[in-house]
Formats: structure tokens, sequence, C-alpha cells
């Protein structure tokens, strides 16, 4: 049997309802191997600068392969992890854009809003995203996105000292 990918899950309250619908999908995937660090409940809410570190830390120490945040917009859940060195977090509001965060930027991290995004349309883009490979549909464009990619990387080594 194939090992299962670890994938780290968190949420605010304005995303905990979108987060309850894609652990449900996710756990009953045998592919894949949830690590959810809440909330756990709409009674013990935590902000998104909270949250963020608890999935963006684990992504950035290679604990986990990927991670999805929710909060409100997905904006602020971006921002706070993509300060982790490593971590390359996209936010995702439509099927197309969850395909192209893995596609054009190699996301590791998508972020979605639980005020944009309701369930139904959040476990498809978490399925298109898993589904997707770096550059693929994008053949043509391999050598361009494969030296942009390593070109975001020189830039992180440059300004995470």
């Amino acid at each position: 049997m194939a090992e299962k990918m670890k994938l780290a899950i968190a949420s605010d309250l304005s995303g905990f309802p979108l987060k309850k619908a894609i652990v449900e999908y996710l756990s009953e995937r045998d592919d894949i191997e949830v690590v959810d660090y809440g909330i756990e409940s709409e009674d013990k809410p935590q902000p998104y600068f909270v949250q963020a570190p608890k999935v963006a830390g684990p992504v950035s120490r290679g604990e986990v392969e990927k991670g999805i945040l929710i909060c409100g917009t997905g904006q602020g859940m971006a921002i706070v992890a993509n300060k982790y060195k490593g971590v390359y977090a996209c936010v995702v509001d439509s099927v197309f854009s969850g395909e192209r965060s893995k596609i054009i930027n190699n996301s590791n991290i998508i972020t979605m809003g639980g005020w944009i995004t309701a369930p139904f349309l959040g476990v498809q883009i978490v399925e298109a995203w898993l589904s997707m490979a770096f550059t693929q549909k994008m053949e043509f464009k391999k050598d361009f996105l494969t030296n942009a990619f390593e070109q975001v990387k020189v830039l992180e080594e440059e300004n995470f000292k």
C-alpha cells in the first residue's frame, strides 16, 4: 500500500464551516492523512494569525506535504503563510484558480475564504488542486515555469535570512 500524503488544515471562525466540509471530504480518501489544527468548534475561535502558523510551520519544516487554510477571504491566511520559508500559498476561489495555483505556481498551500466559497465548491477546488502536478497541462511552458519557480526560490533565499 502506498504511503498516505500528509495534509494539514486549519481555519478561523469565518472559515470553520468550509473547513468542516473539506475535512469530511479528505477523511473519506484513502490516500490522504488529514492533520486538523482546528478550530474544533465555533465555541473556540482563534484568529487567522494564530491558525495560519499551525499549517505553514509544518509545511515549511517538511512535516506535512501540503496545507489548506481558511479564513473569511483567504487573504489573511495567505499573507501569514507566505512568511514561512518554503511555503508557496495561493488564494483560490475557483476550480481553475485551484488547478493553476499548482500548475503554474507550484503551491503547497491553498487558502480559501469561507465568506466567498460554498462548501460544495471548496471541495471541488481541493480535489482539483490535489489532482494537479507542477507544469501539468502547460508542458509547452514547462521550461519557463520551472525557471520562474527557481527564481522565486532565489528571491526566497535572499530575503529569508
